[in-house]
């Protein structure tokens, strides 16, 4: 059975990822990009849908941990006979995704093993496992091979691959694995000395341009660090988390596959990366965006692909049982093709704050700006699915149409807008303004509400101050944040909104939302509770496991993650939360302003 979701650490090269469990096999791992078929699939099946175990032989304590400032794991075994540190990173500058897998003694001696089980196209494909020489074996399937290279013995048993081994104190025994399509020939050995030197040097020169330098500094480099792991390098979109169909609830057919870009995560993912200094990566991201979305305005998609592919057909694997019998296993996402009208919004401010934060303008921005604002006009009044993806009927949700407040908004205060245009934008701004404020309000309790007519409370109402759409200070938020405390935080964490309502159209149940919370931490600072913002945000960061590392959800009875792993959302909330609130608490302790490496954290309203 697969570990519980904080169990595992992730490694990665940004073209793929693998998730190691903390007993030290690889459960998840796709080749050759984040959103392929798997060869180690047992996070949602068995080990015979393929995994790749190295551990002890006997009962050993474990201590895990990054090195500080990468992305390479180390998991050290310490058993009665010795101590045993085993490496795991992927390499950043090969021509081929490759897992290498260092055991260093440490102490006395360690007798393991290794289980090595290729499945490849999501754990049902056998490959043909061939010996080309005394250290290297070969795993082809259709067009993927696999090579593997150790100087430990390994033999085939039952449709597998295994060996002993022995390491004592100052030995190092490797294991690498290096995907190739299965028409080339065989890559060079590699110099796993090198490759570790070369890529612990990449991490901690990308980690220490960070520009934050404050408090909380290493649970947000951490997710900094992710959130780079997380970005296909080849093009600079940014994956929603590493894993598909990874459940919301157990048991449950909330799981979604959650390898694609979404274009709601681009102003926060933005904001991240500006406030901590990495313009490279905000350009690389705001130009994945400009040309993911190139095209007819009514065209655009929810999500793309990594390299902005459209075609993200959902089909179910009905060979895998799920995680934990969580059914059905999707690849593919339905909602790319939903009507989400946030996402203009989204849009439209993420321009705006790529031009606040220096970045360069990207091509056509005038004509994209143009073209989307009028369509937007048009079928900004029609009910949709809304942020949470909903499979139920389509609503008159109150942040979709703040969303499209937002477009309007921040064109009619850029620069790059005449006279005329910019008046117009305006007037459309104050028509949805205040058609929000006329049906988006419960006319009792003068709060927001999560869609028209309703009496549903909804988490995403938290962004209507963040967004500037009201001050934090109007009685109407301030009554929003009331209600979602009252009745979206039974156990102190914020759900996204009351499922058992059945507006998604799915069985009611799920976890707490972790970004969703970080946006109470945000709502908090701006209304001036900070000791509240800190006492919840730390509260957040105690939540990450034992490298630092979120998923999407956490279940606050049964003490666990839920949800897709690790989830970039969840990873961008805790970096903006954390730079706004350091922000914050400054000066108010020490009544001065203090002069510090880090710039003062863009802020989303215009």
């Amino acid at each position: 059975m697969a570990g519980r979701i904080e169990h595992y650490g992730m490694i990665g090269d940004m073209r793929t990822a693998a998730l190691v469990c903390k007993d030290g096999s690889i459960d998840w791992l796709c080749f050759p990009r984040f959103d392929s078929g798997a060869c180690f699939a047992s996070l949602l099946g068995t080990p015979e849908n393929g995994r790749w175990l190295i551990a002890p032989k006997s009962e050993a304590k474990i201590r895990r941990r990054y090195r500080p400032g990468t992305l390479i794991l180390e998991t050290t075994f310490t058993s009665k006979t010795g101590q045993v540190t085993l490496v795991d990173f992927m390499p950043i500058e090969e021509p081929h995704s490759t897992v290498v897998r260092l055991l260093i003694g440490r102490q006395g001696t360690v007798r393991l093993h290794t289980d090595l089980v290729i499945r490849f196209d999501y754990g049902i494909s056998v490959p043909w496992v061939s010996r080309r020489d005394e250290t290297t074996l070969t795993a082809v399937a259709g067009p993927s091979m696999l090579v593997i290279r150790t100087p430990v013995p390994l033999k085939g048993k039952d449709m597998r691959t295994q060996g002993e081994f022995t390491v004592r104190k100052g030995e190092t025994v490797p294991f690498v694995m290096t995907y190739v399509p299965s028409h080339l020939p065989l890559p060079l050995p590699l110099d796993v000395e090198v490759a570790l030197a070369a890529t612990e040097k990449f991490w901690k020169e990308w980690s220490g341009r960070s520009s934050f330098d404050g408090k909380w500094h290493k649970p947000v480099q951490r997710s900094l660090i992710t959130l780079k792991a997380l970005s296909y390098r080849p093009t600079g979109g940014i994956l929603a988390a590493a894993t598909t169909s990874l459940p919301e609830q157990i048991g449950g057919p909330r799981n979604w596959d959650y390898r694609y870009c979404w274009l709601r995560d681009a102003t926060f993912t933005l904001l991240a990366f500006l406030n901590a200094g990495y313009l490279e990566e905000a350009t690389a991201w705001q130009n994945w965006l400009v040309r993911s979305i190139a095209g007819s305005p009514n065209q655009i998609q929810t999500m793309y692909g990594v390299a902005g592919e459209r075609r993200l057909d959902e089909w179910e694997i009905d060979w895998l049982p799920g995680y934990e019998n969580s059914s059905p296993v999707r690849v593919g996402n339905a909602a790319a093709l939903q009507l989400q009208l946030d996402i203009y919004g989204e849009l439209a401010d993420t321009m705006a704050q790529a031009s606040k934060g220096g970045l360069p303008a990207v091509p056509r921005r005038a004509e994209i700006r143009e073209v989307y604002l009028s369509h937007l006009e048009k079928i900004w009044r029609n009910p949709d699915e809304g942020i949470w993806e909903i499979r139920g009927a389509p609503q008159h949700f109150t942040h979709s149409k703040v969303m499209t407040w937002v477009a309007f908004d921040r064109a009619s205060r850029s620069r790059h807008m005449d006279a005329k245009e910019r008046a117009h934008c305006e007037k459309v701004a104050d028509q949805i303004h205040a058609h929000v404020c006329l049906h988006g309000v419960d006319p009792e309790k003068k709060c927001f509400v999560q869609s028209y007519g309703s009496e549903g409370m909804d988490a995403a109402l938290l962004l209507l101050p963040i967004v500037g759409f009201l001050p934090a200070t109007d009685v109407r938020i301030r009554n929003t944040v009331r209600e979602i405390e009252n009745r979206l935080m039974p156990d102190g964490l914020v759900l996204r909104y009351e499922s058992q309502s059945g507006v998604d159209g799915l069985p009611a149940g799920e976890g707490a939302f972790l970004a969703c919370s970080f946006w109470l931490v945000e709502n908090y600072i701006l209304l001036g509770r900070l000791k509240d913002a800190q006492r919840l945000y730390e509260r957040l960061l105690k939540l990450c496991n034992d490298v630092g590392l979120l998923a999407e959800e956490y279940d606050p009875r049964a003490k666990r993650m839920l949800g897709n792993f690790p989830q970039a959302f969840s990873h961008v909330a805790l970096v903006n939360a954390g730079l706004n609130l350091l922000h914050a608490l400054v000066p108010a302790k020490t009544g001065r302003t203090v002069k510090r490496r880090r710039r003062r954290p863009v802020v989303r309203t215009a």
